[in-house]
């Protein structure tokens, strides 16, 4: 009892002072990922906590089930819109991407530790992936609202590439166990098996966990525990199949993420704390696991080969998979920059300890090395490359909350949070005077402490909190009407999007006369929404812009692949100059 009492109490001290440590991450400028490591090294044999823990055996099965868990969340909050944009491109790096790392990072390795090619090799597939718990921590820990082309591209690719890394690893490590010398090309045939089956499974198994939920009634904090023990299912039986468990639980959750299901949004509230959970126990495990004083005579070359992949390996990989892809030649440098190492590395970094392999230690050690500068240097940097790269655009207003109402109601109804400032035009105007989508209805209204029954002659205060019950499609117009995107000044919209906004039925001969530019006879029929549609490979996003006829030209607003709204920002500017005319 006394063992047992002191463990949680050491647990308890560590996840606590991990949580209350979150808040230094922003004023230090340092990742969260990072802040977790370290107090997990600090609690370690090595700091003031000296715990010992070797137990690569547990580690493995903790920091699996915790990335199931992420990959879990990570896909539910992946709309599957982006796949419009970021799918093909995401795939490459996937595959092929993670491949190329591997081979230049391994070969590097190599020849700097004087290590057989294959060992090195084993190195470059064990950092050579994207880490999905990295990307999504810290692209939503800084706030930032990504053009979506770079954005889905990125969440894509490291929820999905995850199979190649896993993939090729597990085969260097049973090779170099059999004293193989080189490679079989069997290995291609195991691969399209664990993406095809961890497809299908995963496809499957979140059609058919969405349909289970939809059919039973549950206490609503059961949802989302069927929901996660479900997709664990769907995890550990692809795994057993012979698929990829990984890629099955981030599409399992892609798919129930994206379909009706019962109660989503308390579902989401749940599932996001489960996510935190796992990342927290995750990093302070593999904290716990590392002995800093043995990595020290190695920091030199682990160093080297960091930055060697972060500065030519990864772009090389990026510049070569998304060759055939519109992409500006900032937003690939922005997507080579997000090629962040955590929680994979060094989980796959395991396998060598647990077969036992010659320099298993060794490649441990450096995998970590690898990680810390990775989350360091990238993940510190993610808000100031994504403003020098141009791929951030201004946020969209949403509610402060949404709570879902369909396990009482039939129907996809929620209820929306929202709080009037300055900015919200409405301010001072009767509720009668508003022009709300149909079918919603402001339920409740707080001013101050006092709740008010809200009719048609109430007029709308500064600080106000309305409660509205709507749809999901009706969010967009609610949320014009009632809320404000908090968005830094660089990325307020007129400084962002122009100087005038026009409609994307413009002609650009009509434009061309107004604003006193000429345009060529063979454009001047074309609307501004076909002209974008040509420059961008007919999948032009918001924040997309060209340079043409000394002006800048912006995508403001869209409806699928067609174009709403463009800006326009008179002089010289500096977009894309425009192709294929």
């Amino acid at each position: 009892m006394d063992y047992i009492n002191t463990l949680f109490l050491i647990g308890a001290v560590l996840l606590s002072a991990s949580i209350l440590a979150s808040s230094l991450s922003s004023k230090l400028g340092i990742p969260l990922l990072l802040v977790f490591l370290i107090i997990g090294m600090v609690a370690g044999e090595d700091g003031p906590g000296g715990i010992v823990f070797h137990d690569a055996s547990m580690a493995y099965t903790i920091g699996s089930l915790a990335l199931a868990i992420i990959l879990l969340d990570g896909g539910m909050r992946t709309r599957v819109e982006n796949f419009r944009v970021g799918l093909w491109p995401a795939m490459s790096l996937a595959s092929m991407g993670v491949l190329i790392s591997a081979v230049l990072t391994g070969l590097l390795t190599a020849w700097l530790l004087d290590l057989h090619w294959l060992q090195g090799l084993l190195l470059g597939a064990i950092v050579g992936s994207t880490d999905a718990a990295a990307v999504f921590s810290l692209l939503q820990g800084k706030g930032l609202n990504l053009k979506q082309r770079v954005g889905a591209t990125l969440e894509i690719e490291s929820g999905s590439n995850d199979p190649m890394a896993i993939f090729l690893t597990v085969t260097l490590v049973e090779m170099l166990a059999a004293g193989q010398q080189s490679f079989s090309w069997n290995f291609l045939l195991v691969l399209i098996q664990q993406f095809g089956i961890g497809g299908l499974c995963g496809i499957g198994g979140g059609v058919l966990l969405g349909w289970l939920v939809n059919r039973v009634k549950l206490a609503t904090g059961l949802y989302p525990l069927l929901i996660t023990s479900g997709a664990i299912l769907v995890f550990a039986a692809t795994n057993a199949i012979g698929g990829s468990g990984f890629l099955a639980i981030y599409l399992t959750g892609l798919v129930l993420g994206n379909r009706r299901v019962r109660n989503l949004q308390n579902i989401l509230h749940v599932q996001d704390g489960m996510a935190w959970l796992s990342q927290i126990g995750m990093f302070l495990m593999l904290g716990l696991l590392v002995t800093p004083s043995a990595m020290l005579p190695l920091a030199l070359p682990a160093i080297a080969i960091a930055l060697f992949l972060i500065f030519v390996a990864r772009p090389i990989a990026v510049m070569i998979c998304l060759v055939p892809f519109v992409f500006s030649w900032r937003e690939r440098v922005f997507i080579a920059w997000v090629g962040l190492r955590g929680a994979v590395p060094i989980i796959l970094a395991i396998f060598p300890l647990m077969a036992g392999l010659d320099q298993a230690q060794l490649l441990f050690n450096i995998a970590f090395v690898v990680v810390l500068v990775s989350l360091l240097l990238q993940g510190s940097s993610l808000p100031l490359m994504a403003r020098w790269c141009r791929v951030e655009i201004p946020p969209q207003p949403a509610p402060l909350q949404r709570t879902s109402l369909d396990v009482a109601v039939e129907g996809e109804f929620e209820l929306m949070i929202y709080q009037l400032d300055n900015a919200n035009w409405c301010v001072g105007s009767h509720l009668r005077d508003l022009k709300m989508p149909s079918d919603t209805r402001i339920a409740a209204l707080f001013r101050g402490s006092s709740l008010l029954h809200p009719t048609g002659s109430t007029q709308l205060a500064l600080n106000d909190v309305l409660c509205v019950v709507g749809r999901s499609r009706d969010l967009p117009a609610l949320s014009k009407l009632f809320s404000r995107a908090q968005a830094p000044r660089y990325l307020e919209n007129r400084k962002f999007f122009g100087d005038f906004i026009l409609e994307g039925e413009a002609r650009l001969g009509e434009v061309g006369r107004f604003y006193g530019f000429d345009v060529p006879a063979e454009l001047a029929d074309l609307t501004l929404a076909d002209f974008f549609g040509r420059q961008f490979g007919g999948h032009p996003v918001v924040g997309d812009s060209v340079e043409w006829e000394g002006h800048t030209w912006v995508v403001a607003a869209m409806d699928n692949d067609w174009i709403l709204k463009v800006g326009l920002k008179l002089g010289a500017g500096s977009g894309t100059p425009p192709f294929g005319f």
